[in-house]
Order: structure tokens, then C-alpha cells, then sequence
């Protein structure tokens, strides 16, 4: 008998979901825990698509060919590295579309993972397949070699997966605009009961070809509408017009991406996104407006002496204007009522990549990664970036659904990115004996790969086993 996976299959593009007892299994509470509701069930899902990547290296390098991969297969893997079975692998969903020449193996990969994903052969069509080309700057270039097959917000309906708490997009800004409307429309439509509909976090990605000049003021309109906003530093410098390059060294600007993110904020200043740059080895550059901030409730506010009584007539130049208007402020007692504003700061903040320069070959005997104390690697850890940005998101996107911060959750997201990279493909699962907790990815646990990255940019670290959950 072969293992419950979690995966739907549900026939050529039929859109049904199967809710048969077989298919969530795994899904439900475990013992002692409180049953979650339908919709809160699933706690992320990705729009992006599935593509089986080939990918060409400069010789003497061999290309690799049949490769899992696309938007949609990375950023689950990043949501469901931080998710192990057999209840939060379920709380991961995307779409999975076979065409005919579908491998074997990849579903076999798709079936380990456990995860709530939804399969759709098609006798009819291929597979969508994508090149990918890389130059000796590292510069990718890719094109699909097979017909796409985009998904949309009607491929979420009559699933759980319309109810996701986050929600990956990868797409235009005039796109992502017509995507969150229709999600929105049909989570309203689709609630049960109809008044339980809750707004999802939304993670977009703009795609790269529509990161112009061109494009800004549709890339402005569109940021009131998403939660994060995460162009890498090549994207983001194109909605600018320039490239992102310090004009001396030709590294990567972190001033250039600091300026521009300054840019974007000041042309929405009231909303409350957060953008989140991802600038290769430079790591990730977070900004987000400040702004005022209400009193908490219950809180009592400043109270003042009672008004004094001014004699009608003109006003003088001395006059107290607060005491003037007090009638209309003060309680019952005569004490004005001033509501606490807390300012906001807002945030500004670059956090380090997973792997650093100095852990290459190199670096030099006994070389540290960060402050962890952990020596410089004998080989690179950086093998293949493909998939890399993607990978952070689905673990920023499924922390944010858990409640973390935004630093948390990008400490999740370039953890998750360390495991993408350091191979050809996806990384390699390992189940354990001992414990849902015990399952490696790569040969190593990601609680205890993140707990390391944790301590290097001094965030505060839960030691407890379910680290992951709420």
C-alpha cells in the first residue's frame, strides 16, 4: 500500500477537490489540540507555476535536464521545509499540472514532501518546460520550450486552498492588481459560513520582464493592494531605470537599493506595506513606513485639568485653544479625554544571507560563518541560486502566517534559500525515526540550521520542539 501523501488528483483540469476521508488524512488536530477550522487549515499557497527546468551551465559543466522546479515548486518547498508531517505538511498547498510526459520521479518527489498539493494530469498537452541559461556573471537567462499553463484565482475555487492565511503571486503589477481582486471576490463568495470571510496576507513577486520604468506607476498603484512587496535588487533597480551596481566596484548597491526602496515608500506614504529586497550574497534589505499608532485598549488616557471658563468674545492672542474647546472633549468629570498616539518607526533594516562569502574556499584557515563560530566550508555551499528567491518567500510567506515578525519571517525565508541553493535542484529529504521535529533536509535539521542564523543577527529564538507551530 503506498503512503498517504496528501495529494488531490483531480483529473485533466476537472478544478474538483477530493474530500474523501483517504485525502486529508494527516490534516486534522493532533491529540490534545483544539480541531482548527476548515478554512484555517491551509497556511499558505503559491500561484506560481510548475515548470520541470532544464538548465544549462558553461562548459565543462554537464546541463542538468528534468528538474523540479518553477515559482510554484520553490516557494512550496521553502513553506514546507518549516513544515513537517504529519499536520503542518498539510498546511501547504500549490498546483501541480501534468502534461503527458509527466517523469515518474518527480511525482515521486511531489508524494515525500506530504503536502496538500493539488495534481492535474492531462493526457493532452506537455508539461510546461522552461530553460535556464547562466553567463560567467551568473546573469540567468530563461525561456519556456513548452506551452505554459498560468494559473489563476479560479483554480483555488472549491478548495482549500482559496482560504490560505498567505498567498504567493508571481506576476505583473497590473496582474497582481486583477489576482487579489478576484481572490478576494471569491473567499466572499466561498466563506463558510459566509460571514467568516477573513482577508489573506498577500506576497508579491513581480515578475521580471515587467520590472521597467514603464512599469512604476502600476508597481505604486499596485503596493496598497499586497502585504509584502519582494523584488530581488536587479528588479527593483529596473522599475528605477538604472541597474544596481556600484558604478566603482560593480558589486551590488546596497545604497542603490536603500534609495530606491526610500522612492517606493514616499509615493504611498500612508499604506502599510512592507518591502523586502533580495540582493544575492548582500543578503535582504527590509523598509516599511512608520506611522501613528492607536492606544491600546483599555488603556486610560492623559487626563488634564478642567477647562477654564472663557468669557464669549474675541479671540486673544494668549488664548488656550485646548481649554477653549474643552466642552466638546471632556467627560463627565471635566477631564479631557486625549487618546496615547505611539509613533511607529517603521523599518530599515539589511539582514545577511545564510551563507557568506568568507565560508567559500578561500576564506582563509578557520574562517567564521557570522558569529556562530562555525569554520569556512571545505567546498561551496552556494552550488545552483535557481529557485533561490522563490524559496525565501514561501518560508517568509508560511512565518508570516504564523504570526512571526517580519524579521523572523525573513530569517525563515534566507534559511529556507540556503537549502535551495546548495545543490542542483531540490534538496534532498531524509525522514527519521523520533519524532516529527526529526526529518533532514541535506542531512540537517532546519531548526537547527535557522537557530544559527537566529543567534548571528540577534533575534530572539524559541528552543521548544514545535518551533514552528503558532
Amino acid at each position: 500500500m503506498e503512503p498517504d501523501t496528501g495529494e488531490i488528483n483531480t483529473g485533466a483540469g476537472s478544478g474538483s477537490w477530493d474530500t474523501s476521508e483517504d485525502s486529508s488524512a494527516g490534516i486534522g488536530p493532533e491529540s490534545g489540540e483544539e480541531p482548527r477550522q476548515t478554512q484555517d487549515l491551509i497556511d499558505f499557497v503559491t500561484l506560481g507555476m510548475f515548470i520541470i527546468d532544464e538548465i544549462e551551465y558553461l562548459p565543462p559543466r554537464p546541463p542538468a535536464r528534468d528538474i523540479l522546479g518553477g515559482a510554484g515548486s520553490y516557494s512550496a518547498l521553502g513553506a514546507r521545509l518549516f513544515s513537517p508531517p504529519p499536520l503542518l505538511s498539510k498546511s501547504i498547498g500549490w498546483i501541480v499540472d501534468q502534461g503527458i510526459d509527466f517523469p515518474p520521479v518527480l511525482t515521486e518527489t511531489i508524494s515525500s514532501w506530504s503536502t496538500s498539493a493539488i495534481l492535474r494530469p492531462d493526457p493532452s498537452r506537455l508539461t510546461t518546460r522552461g530553460w535556464n541559461g547562466y553567463d560567467h556573471s551568473e546573469h540567468r537567462s530563461f525561456r519556456y520550450t513548452t506551452p505554459k499553463r498560468r494559473l489563476t484565482a479560479t483554480d483555488l475555487s472549491g478548495t482549500p486552498l482559496l482560504h490560505a492565511r498567505a498567498i504567493h503571486i508571481i506576476c505583473s503589477p497590473s496582474r497582481c492588481r486583477e489576482l487579489v481582486t478576484e481572490i478576494t471576490s471569491l473567499r466572499k463568495k466561498e466563506a463558510n459560513p459566509l460571514d467568516s470571510y477573513s482577508k489573506p496576507l498577500i506576497i508579491w513577486e513581480p515578475v521580471p520582464d515587467r520590472c521597467v520604468p514603464d512599469e512604476l506607476l502600476n508597481c505604486t498603484n499596485t503596493l496598497p493592494l499586497v502585504d509584502i512587496c519582494s523584488p530581488n535588487h536587479v528588479e527593483l533597480a529596473g522599475f528605477m531605470g538604472s541597474d544596481g551596481l556600484d558604478p566603482i566596484t560593480g558589486d551590488i548597491s546596497t545604497a542603490a537599493v536603500e534609495q530606491s526602496c526610500e522612492q517606493l515608500l514616499a509615493s504611498m506614504p500612508l499604506q502599510s506595506y512592507t518591502l523586502v529586497v533580495r540582493a544575492g550574497e548582500k543578503g535582504v534589505y527590509i523598509a516599511k513606513n512608520g506611522g501613528r499608532k492607536r492606544n491600546p485598549a483599555g488603556s486610560k488616557p492623559n487626563q488634564t485639568k478642567k477647562k477654564t471658563d472663557y468669557t464669549r468674545g474675541g479671540l486673544q492672542h494668549d488664548t488656550d485653544m485646548e481649554a477653549l474647546f474643552a466642552g466638546l472633549l471632556q467627560d463627565g468629570e471635566g477631564h479631557v479625554a486625549r487618546e496615547e498616539i505611539e509613533v511607529d518607526p517603521g523599518i530599515e533594516r539589511w539582514m545577511p544571507a545564510y551563507f557568506q562569502p568568507q565560508t567559500q574556499p578561500g576564506a582563509g584557515a578557520g574562517a567564521a560563518s557570522g558569529n556562530d563560530g562555525e569554520a569556512a566550508e571545505k567546498k561551496p555551499r552556494v552550488v545552483d541560486p535557481t529557485g533561490g528567491g522563490n524559496t525565501f518567500l514561501g518560508g517568509l510567506a508560511v512565518a508570516l502566517a504564523r504570526g512571526k515578525s517580519i524579521e523572523e519571517a525573513c530569517a525563515w525565508g534566507s534559511v529556507a534559500a540556503s537549502f535551495a541553493i546548495e545543490q542542483v535542484g531540490m534538496p534532498t529529504l531524509e525522514q527519521a525515526v523520533g519524532g516529527e521535529n526529526e526529518e533532514r533536509w541535506n542531512g540537517e535539521r532546519v531548526q537547527d540550521r535557522l537557530a544559527k542564523y537566529m543567534n548571528r543577527v540577534s533575534l530572539p529564538h524559541s528552543t521548544q520542539s514545535r518551533t514552528f507551530l503558532l
